[in-house]
């Protein structure tokens, strides 16, 4: 099948390490939106004053926005997140997997954690999805086989 630009048919599953060891399917994306993911700069270049330019890798972190509709029962997942973080004062690492078929591609993330998020949706004609943001150590991709 060729390649497509269909985003209906991603599937995104987040599992969180001795919270959800069974990673969870995420259902309920917004209208226009699924998730989005920060540019990151993994080169630092420096100019010598004599015109010879230096480059070094620096590995970055991936900041990585879920974007669900009100209604999704996908919030209950990162709301159960939330609340044992509150509860236990400390962050718990994320792990999760991105399947796009219609780009034939599987992303892997890694050591991620939950920052900044949308407590509760926006309330205007209608409620407002919620966006949850997942910092990510790595996000490999690979062939969908």
């Amino acid at each position: 099948m060729p390649r497509t630009i269909t985003a209906a048919n991603t599937v995104i599953y987040l599992g969180a390490t001795n919270l959800f060891a069974i990673p969870q399917r995420l259902e309920g994306f917004d209208v226009d939106d699924v998730f989005n993911t920060d540019p990151v700069n993994n080169s630092e270049t420096r100019m010598g004053v004599d015109g010879n330019l230096s480059i070094g890798y620096v590995p970055m972190p991936i900041v990585q926005n879920f974007i669900l509709q009100a209604d999704s029962a996908s919030n209950d997942f990162f709301d159960t997140i939330i609340a044992a973080q509150l509860a236990a004062r400390e962050s718990y690492t994320l792990f999760g997997t991105i399947l796009i078929p219609s780009l034939e591609k599987i992303y892997t993330m890694t050591k991620g954690v939950l920052g900044q998020n949308q407590p509760i949706s926006n309330a205007k004609k209608v409620m407002q999805p919620r966006t949850f943001q997942v910092t990510w150590e790595s996000v490999v991709g690979a062939p969908l086989l």
